[in-house]
Order: C-alpha cells, then structure tokens, then sequence
C-alpha cells in the first residue's frame, strides 16, 4: 500500500500532462509539427506557400496592357516593389526573352512567372490607396484627358505605393475599366490619357506606336532651360541606352548609333521666348523614350530647370531659395506636358487637347529677366 510520499509524487507528475493528453490533441500537435505546419497565429502560419513558375498566355482583354501592370493585377497581394525587383532580374520572361516593365503585351506571348510568395496583410503593409480625382481636360465615354500635376507619379512602382491609376480608380470604384494609354514623369505635369474601353486602349496605343504617320500621336511640351538655346539646334537625333545604377534607379544616357542597347530617339526643338540666363523650348517628340526630353536637352549643354536627375543641383538649389530668381522661388521641374492631338478611337476625328502652364511655371516666366538682344 503506497504511502502519503509516494501519493504526492504521483499527483506532481500527472499534474504535469495536460487534460488533452488522453484525448489525442497532443499526438495531432506532434504530427502538425512534423509534417511542417504551424498554428496559424505563428509567424510561418501566416504566409502561403511560394507557388510554382508558371506559363500564362496573353488573352485579348490583356493584349496591349504593360508588364509591370499585368503582373500587378496577376499577382495580388504581392507588394509592386517586388513585382519591379523580378522583373529587373530578369526573373520575368515574354516568349523566353528577358522583358522591361513597359513592354507592351501582345496575344498570345508566353509569360513566365517565377515563384512569389504572398504574405497576408501586417502592419508593415503597403498603405492604402487615397481615392482622389484629377482636373479633366476631356472626357467621353470613350477615354479620359487629364492635367496630371507635378509630383504625383503616374502609377506605383519602385519607391512609389501608388499614383495616378490607382488614385482615380479607388475614386471611381464603378469604372469597368481604366488604364493608362502612355506614361509622363512624376516631376513632369500635364496631359495625361486614359483609356476607358480595351479598344480605345488599343487604338491610341496603335497612334502611339505609329510615329511620322498621319494617324500618330502628336505630343509636345513646354521646358525652360538654361543658357542660350542655339537658334539653329532643331532637331536631335541622338540614341538613347536606359539602365539602371547601383541604387536600383532607372537612368537613360546618350550612346552611339552603333551601340547595341541603343534606341533611335529623335527630339524636335523650336525657341518659344528667350529671356536674359534661360530660354523656353517648345519641344516636340517623334519617338518616345524614357526621360528623351531631360537627357537630349542635357546632352546639347543646356539643362532643364528644376530636374534633380539630369540637371544642374546647384542651380536647382538656387532656384528653390529664391537665389537665381528673387522674385520667385522654384521648386519644380519646368516640363510640362501642354498639347496633345490624335484621333478619337470611336470617331476617327481629330482631338487637339491643351493644358495651360501651371501657376509656378507661370510665375517664374514673370519673373525672368528679358534677354539683352531681340531674338532671331
């Protein structure tokens, strides 16, 4: 017969088990844990297994559409930031070739989508998406002309959340479809164009696509530079070769004809007004490459005012405390996205769209002083 001792041994060490022992929940945790699993709560519980590289197919209702924003809406849940670092690696494929983010889809290439993981939302997770309207130029059922400001990007990406596209796609949830015909720069304002049916998309993307033609495209802009513009500069037909530097950023820079990531890029450049250190441009494109206007003005030794990647950062500086023009401080880019012409995709009849110089740009022009001599 045990005694009183061996009873409260007995008691400690059963009290250590717990009341679900007997019930089977210990050997399911043993077996969860041994396949691999966790309780959902846990840290790797709350990620989903990577997926397997996969072929997809273009269909018609993505033929025309970006990369970058294909793969945007495939992949949900993954942040745009490693959507772009994939790309850039080359990671992704169209018809087994490496592809950049704005290279238009066509029906039937072959996408290679390499293995994403997604992770459910925490409280590091990209934040939401402001809805917010933008000043309307024009605007039929058909497509949608905006006057983008300065500063605001025109859709996420590397660095950025979200932009134009996804602002005014949360401010209007009723849109069936909305997408972006070409891009401007986050530091460029201006004329922006939307397409609100897959056939407008299509049809104005074609006029983009169809320079020197009758039926393409026709956009200009309005840039002030600095120095003496020569009178005789008025075209440039200079290649163009974008990269990407150390830190991740998309770069362009002038190469030779000969070179074999070169482009063919050609500027038209005619003197608007000069004024006494700077001159005002109206430039127009032929061909339409990444930052063409800011590189082929840089390349001819006059720079933009205001563009922090190609210009001049002292003058830049000068220019944001008031220095180099007292009478008004510029904190901007001066380009600006001020005309643009092209066949309406429904009609066929020409649309000519102008949006006016925004209040800085204005007043900075005020301000300069008038060239020395008249203009020639």
């Amino acid at each position: 017969m045990p005694d009183r001792h061996s009873e409260a041994l007995s008691a400690r060490l059963n009290s250590k088990k717990s009341s679900t022992y007997g019930n089977g929940v210990e050997h399911s945790i043993i077996e969860r844990k041994a396949r691999g699993k966790t309780p959902s709560g846990s840290p790797a519980g709350r990620a989903a297994a990577a997926p397997a590289i996969r072929h997809v197919r273009i269909e018609e209702d993505s033929a025309g559409q970006r990369l970058d924003n294909f793969l945007v809406k495939l992949l949900k849940g993954v942040p745009k930031t490693h959507v772009y670092r994939v790309i850039r690696s080359g990671e992704v494929r169209v018809n087994k070739g490496r592809a950049g983010a704005d290279t238009r889809l066509a029906l039937g290439d072959d996408v290679r989508v390499p293995p994403v993981r997604v992770s459910a939302p925490t409280a590091d997770a990209e934040p939401s998406v402001p809805p917010r309207e933008f000043p309307v130029v024009f605007e039929d059922d058909w497509l949608l002309a905006l006057d983008k400001p300065a500063g605001v990007a025109v859709h996420g990406g590397s660095g950025v959340s979200f932009g134009v596209i996804e602002q005014l796609r949360r401010a209007r949830p009723d849109a069936r479809f909305l997408e972006l015909v070409h891009r401007l720069d986050k530091e460029t304002s201006g004329l922006l164009l939307l397409a609100k049916k897959r056939s407008a998309l299509l049809a104005l993307q074609a006029q983009l696509r169809a320079r020197g033609s009758e039926r393409s495209m026709a956009k200009s802009y309005a840039a002030l530079v600095a120095g003496r513009w020569p009178e005789n500069l008025k075209v440039i037909d200079v290649s163009l070769h974008k990269f990407f530097d150390s830190a991740g950023e998309r770069r362009v820079r002038t190469v030779d004809d000969e070179h074999v990531d070169g482009r063919r890029s050609i500027t038209l450049v005619r003197v608007a007004r000069r004024f006494a250190h700077w001159t005002l441009l109206d430039v127009t494109l032929k061909t339409g490459r990444t930052h063409q206007i800011r590189v082929h003005l840089a390349d001819a030794g006059h720079v933009i005012a205001g563009d922090d990647k190609y210009g001049d950062r002292v003058l830049n500086r000068s220019l944001a405390r008031g220095i180099a023009v007292p009478e008004a401080r510029f904190e901007r880019m001066f380009l600006h996205a001020k005309g643009l012409r092209f066949a309406h995709p429904a009609t066929g009849e020409t649309v000519a769209l102008e949006a006016p110089l925004p209040a800085a740009c204005a007043r900075l022009l005020d301000a300069l002083p008038a060239a020395s001599t008249p203009s020639t």
